[in-house]
């Protein structure tokens, strides 16, 4: 028995010391249908273990970009090995890839149910879209195609206070929640590895929570939008982005806080502003490593 429990723990061991852990950003846009941009989605690679947070439009297509098949590096994200995904608050721009990831993998054969974790109202979310799909899953059963009984299924975790939500032997998963305009449930995420700290944002406005788990963190995936084009807004739309997200300066203002060993932005919105106008606004503010965001970015 004790050579047993040795043994073990020299493999968890092994397993630690040799984590890789890879951030990839597998859509950096908005609401808006920037052909360049897909809706909001990021992957976090763990050896061979995929974890998704949110679901933009296009978020499988990207992912397959990624895979062995279509000239990428990471079989994690070939369809059917996505089986496990966070979401950080209910905007359609961040939801709307649901349904292509619940059943999408599952006709690519994933046969275990999709694990999703969310705020209160998530589970509402993936009921009806499975009732809104009964024809197709039915048929898929039912009919000449090969479908197994199970990979269409989702197994829905919601959650509504700060804190852990999700542990496996290779990651720990820390909702908190951020101030989005009026959204009672929207949540940022930190994900603790053996070998990095990442937080993602999800959709904020400065706030307490962002920066207090932001502080020591590897890799901080913030959204952002620019300054100096939002000063050119009118004062309708300069009150709702305010109350939303967050601008370029005040991105630098929280990075200058908190110092995480790379700063790097999604969820873009620049009214055509360039991505050295962005840089050069958050420098205002902090001189630390900033990359921003493009679709299918390798973040190590």
């Amino acid at each position: 028995m004790k050579y047993l429990v040795l043994l073990s723990l020299t493999v968890l061991l092994n397993v630690f010391a040799n984590a890789q852990t890879k951030v990839i950003l597998l859509g950096t846009g908005t609401p808006n249908p920037d052909p360049d941009h897909a809706g909001s989605s990021v992957a976090i690679l763990v050896n061979d273990n995929a974890y998704l947070v949110d679901f933009g439009a296009g978020l499988v297509r990207n992912a397959a970009r990624m895979t062995p098949q279509y000239g990428g590096e990471f079989p994690q994200l070939e369809a059917k090995n996505l089986k496990l995904a966070f979401l950080t608050h209910l905007h359609s721009d961040h939801t709307i890839g649901l349904p292509d990831l619940l059943l999408t993998p599952w006709v690519l054969e994933r046969d275990v149910p999709l694990e999703l974790y969310g705020p209160v109202g998530t589970k509402h979310l993936a009921d009806n879209i499975v009732e809104a799909y009964k024809a197709d899953i039915d048929y898929r059963l039912n009919g000449l195609e090969p479908a197994n009984e199970t990979g269409w299924k989702v197994n829905t975790h919601e959650f509504e206070e700060d804190g852990i939500i999700y542990v496996d032997s290779l990651v720990k998963v820390e909702a908190f929640h951020v101030e989005h305009g009026s959204w009672i449930n929207a949540f940022g995420f930190r994900f603790t590895t053996p070998d990095k700290t990442i937080v993602l944002s999800g959709d904020t406005r400065p706030c307490e929570n962002i920066l207090n788990y932001s502080k020591g963190a590897d890799i901080l995936v913030h959204e952002v939008y620019s300054y100096h084009r939002w000063t050119k807004r009118n004062e309708f739309w300069k009150k709702y982005h305010a109350a939303n997200h967050t601008s370029s300066l005040e991105l630098g203002e929280l990075a200058a806080k908190t110092k995480p060993g790379k700063l790097v932005l999604y969820h873009l919105l620049s009214w055509g502003d360039t991505e050295e106008d962005l840089l050069n606004e958050i420098a205002t503010k902090y001189d630390g490593e900033v990359i921003v965001g493009h679709d299918c970015m390798v973040i190590e």
